[in-house]
């Protein structure tokens, strides 16, 4: 028997970050103890930055049916999925990240989880546009809806009260609303999000040893996208206790006489760089004496008004967007602008407009759409604003959204670009591959970990 060895060089710097991969949050600490529940997917999040050159792989030893792979967010992402079997176990999880040049590794680092039965009886159904997750109250030994809340609890969608019943707590989550976030790797979209105990529904910050259900919906990135694929938005109608109904309706135009509406079954909409985009946001209220504000309007890659990489347009009553043009409204419940059409860089080829709206009575000094522009160093606004709100003369903030909006090829980008074409749909095709494959749903009862996110220039054409 014959053993043969081959000898690298040694690193330049032994100093971890350098030449040799550092791990950074939200990688867990070397010997950390982590919990698994039976038939479960656990997720282990890990990430690493190296100064010179690049990250290039992560070796793993675990259990059987491990498996690895790596997020937009330049994340390892380990899963695995105990069985029975496992039940009462404890298995440990090693990982070592590699960079490009294949000779340097990070240090070993080994976790151990412990696999138990469940915690909390969890049943999560994904649909095209919401996640619908029921929660036995049995299982949580007293808790009530009172007590959990979601990421995002301000919208009114977001109430645990409206569907729970004597047996369940339920929640009906719509993938762009509640705090929902965003993943995704090569193959597949996840939208996260997870129910939080906490002593009063306003907290905002806790430092209390917490509970959290986190849940999320998988769905695959490719599939036939042409059957029942609605990209129009529907208009938003809210009730608002001493406010009224209202309806918010955001569409847009072929040009700046807003005759007529751009008809839904045109959508997704195609534009050339730098043509002009033409848009209107009109509300209707049950109140006579009120007017429409625009507080802010981002573009996103995605349909989701939290989203946090998206490029502002309006911002606290303000134009952010140089090519922005604001035009004369028939009444003060209607907002009318445009802009020069863009993308976002990489294959991003689609962008939707999410505005924050709302409703203030009209000609009273002291709201907000009297104050109009603000910078945001406004500081003193920000107190008056909610003790006005309590004298309820103007409504809460609520984000409508239109789209897709899609950059129009020229002949000769499409002559070089329809081989290439199955290999750059985008998020906004969700809802066609809905109806084409069925969503993966994963939940376990987890402690918080942060997101990070990615970020998106516009890209102007020259």
């Amino acid at each position: 028997m014959q053993f043969a060895f081959l000898v690298d060089p040694p690193a330049p710097s032994c100093e971890e970050g350098l030449y040799l991969p550092k791990f950074i949050s939200p990688t867990p600490l070397n010997g950390e103890r982590m919990y698994a529940e039976i038939n479960k997917e656990l997720e282990i999040k890990v990430k690493a930055k190296v100064r010179y050159g690049r990250l290039r792989d992560i070796m793993i030893s675990g259990p059987l049916n491990t498996s690895t792979h790596r997020n937009t967010n330049d994340e390892f992402v380990i899963r695995w999925t105990p069985q029975p079997d496992d039940l009462g176990d404890y298995h440990p999880i090693c990982f070592a990240v590699e960079s490009q040049a294949d000779i340097y590794q990070s240090k070993m680092r080994c976790v151990l989880v412990n696999v138990k039965s469940k915690d909390v009886n969890l049943d999560v159904i994904c649909n095209e546009t919401s996640m619908t997750v029921h929660v036995d109250r049995a299982s949580l030994h007293g808790i009530t809806e009172d007590h959990l809340r979601l990421n995002d609890p301000s919208n009114t969608a977001c109430s645990l009260q409206t569907h729970s019943n004597s047996s369940h707590i339920t929640a009906v989550i719509p993938l762009n609303a509640c705090g929902t976030q965003i993943e995704e790797d090569g193959d597949n979209l996840l939208f996260r999000n997870e129910l939080s105990l906490v002593d009063k529904s306003t907290d905002l910050i806790t430092r209390k040893h917490q509970l959290e259900i986190q849940f999320c919906c998988q769905y695959p990135k490719r599939g036939n996208v042409t059957l029942g694929f609605t990209a129009h938005r529907k208009n938003v109608t809210v009730l608002e206790k001493g406010y009224g109904t209202f309806t918010y309706e955001f569409e847009f135009y072929p040009d700046n006489q807003y005759q007529k509406r751009i008809d839904p079954s045109a959508y997704p909409l195609e534009f050339y760089l730098k043509s002009r985009i033409y848009m209107q946001i009109e509300a209707t209220s049950t109140l006579n004496n009120t007017e429409l504000f625009i507080d802010s309007c981002r573009a996103s890659p995605y349909d989701n008004a939290n989203y946090q990489s998206t490029y502002p347009i309006i911002e606290n009553g303000c134009t952010v967007d140089p090519t922005v043009e604001i035009y004369h409204p028939q009444h003060n419940k209607q907002f009318r602008f445009s802009m020069e059409a863009f993308k976002f860089i990489g294959q991003h080829d689609q962008v939707f407009i999410t505005c924050s709206v709302m409703m203030c009575e009209a000609k009273n000094p002291h709201t907000r759409a009297a104050q109009g522009c603000i910078n945001s160093t406004s500081v003193h606004y920000v107190h008056h604003h909610h003790r006005k709100r309590e004298a309820v003369i103007q409504s809460g903030n609520h984000y409508i959204s239109q789209g897709p909006l899609r950059l129009r090829r020229s002949a000769e980008e499409l002559g070089a670009r329809v081989t290439n074409l199955n290999l750059n749909l985008n998020m906004v095709f969700i809802a066609g591959c809905l109806l084409a494959a069925v969503g993966m749903i994963c939940g376990v009862v987890l402690y918080k970990s942060k997101m990070l996110k990615s970020k998106y220039q516009t890209l102007i054409e020259s």
